[in-house]
């Protein structure tokens, strides 16, 4: 399985930029990818993920600014995200259930390596 992120670089406050997160080597399913980040110092957190219902959920602090999606045709997953702000300054990953989820919910047991955000002035 690998998990390949990209898109990330250095953006002035306000800006956008799009991840994207090249799936291969499983069966592909559209629940359970999400993208996570951690900054230096902090834990890991959940930015925006695919749930088992196919809905989304999104941390309070990135609500409105950005957005999750995926192409099966491309097996890839994406995150826009816009109006950037310093505090978004983190590797983010992209992760995935490679089994889709089940009755309890998304296991994330694939990680990739992260791509570096940078937001500053």
């Amino acid at each position: 399985v690998q998990l390949l992120e990209s898109g990330g670089g250095s953006v002035q406050p306000g800006g956008s930029l799009r991840l994207s997160c090249t799936t291969s080597g499983y069966v592909y399913s559209m629940y359970c990818m999400g993208w996570f980040r951690q900054a230096p110092g902090k834990d890991r957190e959940a930015v925006a993920t695919i749930d088992t219902d196919f809905s989304r959920t999104y941390a309070d602090s990135v609500k409105g600014r950005f957005t999750i999606s995926e192409d099966s045709s491309k097996r890839t997953l994406y995150l826009q995200m816009n109006n950037l702000k310093p505090e978004d300054t983190a590797m983010y990953f992209c992760a995935v259930d490679t089994s889709g989820g089940s009755t309890y919910g998304c296991s994330h047991n694939y990680w990739g390596q992260g791509t570096q955000v940078t937001v500053s002035s």
